[in-house]
């Protein structure tokens, strides 16, 4: 074999490598109180807005500032913000599914998908019922 072609299997093999190793990270949700999440990594974390705690956000002062309390699929709750604005009908959600770390006693979430309740009709719903939303980056 030539070196050319050894190099090319070689690179091919480290792109393998990374592809599988990016898409173990986003398998599985985590809840608030897994080691993944306490270890400040990226990850999903899947619960329903807990109603009863305010929710804060003020275009005036700050529209790229929004922070609410999740509950988890285990229970757990947390404190999130999101550095973005708040999603339209968001407290109207079913559930939520949140990419972020953890970030002192709050999660830090960049990007939220909202279940929005089967009777709500909205263009912006994919197949499933949820909806999209990414922080701005500033």
């Amino acid at each position: 074999m030539k070196k050319v072609h050894i190099v090319g299997l070689g690179m091919i093999a480290v792109a393998i490598g990374i592809i599988v190793s990016m898409a173990s990270d986003y398998s599985t949700y985590e809840t608030f109180t897994s080691e993944k999440v306490k270890a400040g990594r990226e990850c999903q974390v899947v619960g329903t807005l807990v109603k009863e705690k305010p929710m804060e956000y003020d275009a005036a002062k700050d529209a790229n500032y929004f922070s609410f309390y999740m509950k988890d699929k285990s229970g757990n709750e947390s404190k999130v913000i999101f550095h973005g604005s708040k999603p339209q009908d968001f407290d109207r959600s079913e559930s939520i599914v949140l990419t972020g770390k953890l970030n002192g006693d709050a999660f830090e979430a960049n990007h939220i998908l909202m279940k929005c309740p089967s009777k709500y009709k909205n263009d912006k719903l994919d197949i499933n019922g949820y909806q999209e939303v990414s922080a701005t980056k500033s």
